[in-house]
C-alpha cells in the first residue's frame, strides 16, 4: 500500500487532504463524498438474507454467511467512496490544466484501490445458494465485429476492397511515413511490439492469434498500431483530403506502374464517400465512437489493411502523439512514453509523466472500468507503469515481426536497395507532409 500523503497538503477544496490509512480511509472521505446515506442505508440492506436460504442453513453457517455479506457491504462503499474521490480528484485536475496550474500531490489520491481481505463466501454456503438458484437464461452477448465485417462492410457501402501487399513491404511503407513523420525506429518498432506481441500482421486484430488466426475479438483494435475504429474515423476526418492528394499523385508517378495507377481513381472515389459520412457527424470523440458502431463505421476501419493507405492512417495518429507531447515541452519520447500516451489518452499520458504524477497510483489516471480491464495497469504507480510498458517491449522486440520491422527500418534509414519482393512492384512513397492546418 502506498504511504499516505502529507498530513499538511491541502485538497483540492480548503480542507486537510484526508490521511488514507487502511480501516480509516472510509471515515476520511465520507465527507467529500454525495449519498453516504444512501450507501450505508444499501449496505444495511445487502447484509439481510432471504428467508428461504436462512431457512436451510444452520447458525453457524448463517452467522459465517452473515460475516461475509457485512464484510463486503463495507468494502464495497469503501471502494465506491474511493472512485468517487479519484472523479473529484480528476475534474479538479482538469480545471487547473486549463488554466495553466500545476498539479500538486494533494491534486491525486497517493493510495491505491481498496482490496476485499475480509472472510470469503463459506464454500458450503456457496453450493445451497447456487442449487437454489433456477437455470439462467444466458444470453450470449453479440459478438464484436471482425475483420471479416470490416471487409464486407467496406465492399458494400464503399465499393472498397484494401490493396494487398507482403508484410515486408507493408513495413517499409510504414517505416518511410514514421521517419518522414519525426518518428524513430525505436519508437514505432517498440510500440508495434507492445501493441502487438512483436508479431503483428497488416490484418491483425486484438484477441485473435496473428499467426495461428485463432480466438475471438476483444476489440476493434487493427493493425500494427492497433487503430479502434473511432481512431479511424477521426484520423480520416483529419486527414482525409490529404490522403485524396496523395492518392492523386500515386496515379500520376510515372513510377507507378501502369496497373497499380488504374485502380486509384476507384479507391479515390471509395475515401471521398467514407470522408463524408465521416464528417457527417459532429466532429467529437462520442459522435465518432458511435459512428464506428454501425456497419459504415465498420467500412472505414477497413483503411487500414490498404497497402496505400494503411501506413499513413497509423503514422499519422502516432505523430498526433508526438506533437501534442512537443507542443508541452516533452521531446525525445520514448517508446513506453508514446505507448503510455496511446493507452491512456494523449494529455493524461503527459500528466502521468510528470515528476508529480509519475509517483501516483495508476488509479488516478484511468476510468474504473478502464483500471481492472487492463491488468498491466493494475495496483502501480504511474512510473512502475512505464517500467512495465518498458519490460514488456523488451522481450517483443525479440519476436520475429519486430525483427523484421526494425531490419527494414535499418535497410530504410541506410538508403540500401531493399531485398526483391514476390509481389509486383509498387509505387514510389512519398514523404507524409504535415496537414495544411498543422503548417
Amino acid at each position: 500500500m502506498a504511504p499516505a500523503t502529507d498530513p499538511d497538503a491541502r485538497d483540492a477544496y480548503g480542507g486537510r487532504f484526508p490521511r488514507l490509512s487502511r480501516r480509516g480511509f472510509a471515515q476520511g472521505i465520507l465527507a467529500a463524498t454525495a449519498g453516504v446515506t444512501a450507501a450505508a442505508a444499501m449496505a444495511e440492506a445487502s447484509v439481510k438474507i432471504d428467508p428461504e436460504l436462512a431457512a436451510r442453513l444452520t447458525p453457524a453457517q448463517l452467522a459465517a454467511y452473515r460475516a461475509h455479506l457485512t464484510a463486503r457491504a463495507g468494502f464495497d462503499r469503501d471502494l465506491e467512496m474511493y472512485w468517487a474521490l479519484v472523479e473529484e480528484r480528476r475534474d479538479h485536475r482538469r480545471r487547473k490544466r486549463n488554466t495553466g496550474q500545476p498539479f500538486v500531490p494533494a491534486d491525486f489520491i497517493a493510495e491505491q484501490p481498496p482490496k476485499y481481505t475480509g472472510p470469503p463466501v463459506p464454500p458450503d454456503v456457496a453450493k445451497i445458494i447456487a442449487d437454489m438458484k433456477p437455470p439462467a437464461d444466458v444470453k450470449e452477448p453479440d459478438p464484436l465485429p471482425s475483420v471479416r465485417d470490416f471487409l464486407a462492410a467496406a465492399q458494400q457501402f464503399y465499393g472498397f476492397t484494401p490493396a494487398p501487399t507482403t508484410e515486408r513491404e507493408f513495413k517499409r511503407r510504414y517505416a518511410m511515413e514514421a521517419l518522414a513523420a519525426g518518428l524513430t525506429k525505436s519508437q514505432v518498432v517498440r510500440v508495434y511490439a507492445l501493441e502487438t506481441g512483436g508479431q503483428g500482421t497488416i490484418d491483425m486484430q486484438a484477441g485473435i492469434d496473428p499467426i495461428t488466426k485463432t480466438g475471438k475479438p476483444i476489440s476493434s483494435a487493427l493493425g500494427y498500431a492497433q487503430l479502434l475504429h473511432a481512431n479511424s474515423i477521426s484520423e480520416l476526418v483529419k486527414y482525409g483530403d490529404h490522403f485524396l492528394q496523395r492518392l492523386a499523385a500515386v496515379a500520376n508517378d510515372p513510377a507507378t506502374p501502369i496497373a497499380h495507377a488504374r485502380t486509384i481513381p476507384a479507391k479515390i472515389a471509395a475515401v471521398q464517400k467514407m470522408l463524408s459520412v465521416a464528417r457527417s457527424v459532429p466532429n467529437e470523440w462520442s459522435q465518432h465512437q458511435k459512428l464506428a458502431r454501425t456497419p459504415q463505421g465498420y467500412g472505414i476501419h477497413a483503411l487500414n489493411m490498404d497497402a496505400d493507405i494503411g501506413p499513413w492512417l497509423q503514422v499519422v495518429k502516432l505523430r498526433g502523439l508526438l506533437t501534442l507531447a512537443a507542443e508541452n515541452g516533452r521531446t525525445n519520447l520514448t517508446g513506453a512514453e508514446l505507448e503510455l500516451m496511446n493507452l491512456a489518452g494523449p494529455r493524461t499520458g503527459l500528466d502521468m509523466m510528470e515528476p508529480t504524477g509519475r509517483a501516483m497510483p495508476t488509479a488516478n489516471f484511468f476510468s474504473q472500468g478502464g483500471y481492472y480491464r487492463n491488468t498491466i495497469v493494475r495496483e502501480k504507480t504511474a512510473a512502475q507503469l512505464l517500467a512495465a510498458l518498458d519490460d514488456r517491449m523488451n522481450v517483443n522486440v525479440l519476436k520475429p515481426g519486430s525483427i523484421e520491422f526494425a531490419a527494414v527500418f535499418d535497410e530504410v534509414l541506410a538508403g540500401m536497395p531493399r531485398r526483391p519482393e514476390r509481389a509486383a512492384r509498387t509505387e514510389k512513397s512519398e514523404p507524409l507532409a504535415p496537414a495544411a492546418s498543422e503548417r
